[in-house]
């Protein structure tokens, strides 16, 4: 783990450098207009690929639907570190899957709104994904995320995506400052204060991505609330903490370096779970709260997203069938990158 953690920011670096030779365009028909924005296929890059705008044109000319980059935070952030590993992640190859404990590494949104406009063209929509910062609490906390938000609007983001779900920070939810409140802050302060886009005629939208270990029992209330206070979607979800219930679905060769990154006296930094043993959970999540949105929608427009073992084709008719709109992935992108380098897209949407 040591090693792999150490090598991946090369590798990381020099995939920076890379814009394929050539610029793939989906077919048409796998095309979807959401909110006024043209995606130009299902499936797009998760929150925590891309940290700071790097790789834009990259994923645009690989074909992928949107460019999603963060978790961004207010303030710049270093990144988790145990035992002299800095950003610790482990890669469980025969269970297609991953572990890491990253802990909100980033630049800082003083920096990344500013590059906003410097990323994008317009074949693909940029989404920037944000959450509270865990080195502020309380109100300042809440001010700080606001004011960033404002700014990635101003710096012209298609669509924001508000992280409630991040695993890999010790203190990221203070007692006293609920979810309801938090979503609650951020509608008052920024959600009924958004100005029109004179590109799509409507107001920048605000989705809010859960956790996959989310309770399938809190669906109603979750949508209720996202409903009530005015945001345009939901994704289900992140990577997982429930060590006990992904450890039957992680190899039984690379067990014990599971239960090292997890829940050892050694290492055992947690952290979260990513990759196929989140696949059933993420479908099914995803998969209930379209059904809950069928029976009463909302009067804006709102849309499921699905993040969580997304690998294949497969994968995307399963999450079409079901009614959801986008799915992002991460760990699936990278193996497929593995076999198939830039024209993975291609192979995973007409394969």
């Amino acid at each position: 783990m040591s090693s792999y953690s150490r090598v991946r920011p090369y590798f990381l670096k020099k995939l920076k450098e890379e814009i394929p030779n050539e610029s793939y365009s989906p077919p048409k028909n796998l095309s979807k207009v959401l909110w006024g924005i043209k995606f130009k296929s299902p499936i797009m890059n998760a929150a925590g690929m891309f940290k700071n705008g790097e790789c834009y044109l990259m994923v645009a000319n690989q074909g992928a639907g949107a460019y999603l980059a963060g978790t961004g935070t207010w303030n710049q952030r270093v990144g988790n570190e145990k035992n002299g590993i800095h950003l610790p992640f482990l890669p469980y190859p025969r269970s297609h899957a991953s572990s890491n404990w990253l802990g909100l590494p980033n630049d800082g949104d003083a920096t990344n709104y500013r590059r906003v406009s410097t990323i994008r063209v317009n074949e693909c929509p940029v989404g920037w994904s944000v959450m509270g910062s865990p080195d502020f609490k309380g109100q300042e906390r809440l001010q700080n995320l606001v004011e960033g938000m404002k700014r990635y609007e101003h710096f012209g983001v298609d669509f924001l995506e508000l992280n409630e779900s991040c695993p890999n920070t010790s203190n990221s939810r203070p007692q006293d400052d609920d979810l309801a409140n938090r979503l609650k802050y951020v509608q008052e302060h920024f959600l009924d204060k958004r100005a029109l886009n004179k590109s799509t005629s409507r107001m920048i939208p605000a989705i809010v991505k859960f956790s996959n270990d989310t309770p399938v029992q809190q669906i109603p209330f979750l949508l209720d609330l996202l409903f009530e206070l005015g945001y345009d979607g939901v994704n289900f979800g992140n990577t997982s903490t429930d060590y006990a219930r992904r450890r039957e679905l992680i190899h039984s060769s690379e067990r014990r370096l599971y239960d090292f990154f997890t829940t050892s006296k050694e290492f055992g930094v947690g952290g979260g779970i990513s990759g196929r043993p989140l696949k059933e959970s993420s479908l099914e999540l995803a998969s209930r709260a379209v059904e809950y949105l069928k029976q009463g929608p909302p009067s804006q427009e709102f849309h499921v997203i699905r993040t969580g073992g997304i690998e294949s084709k497969q994968d995307l008719e399963d999450s079409e069938r079901a009614g959801i709109s986008l799915n992002q992935w991460f760990t699936g992108y990278f193996e497929n990158f593995a076999r198939y380098g830039h024209k993975l897209y291609k192979k995973v949407l007409e394969s």
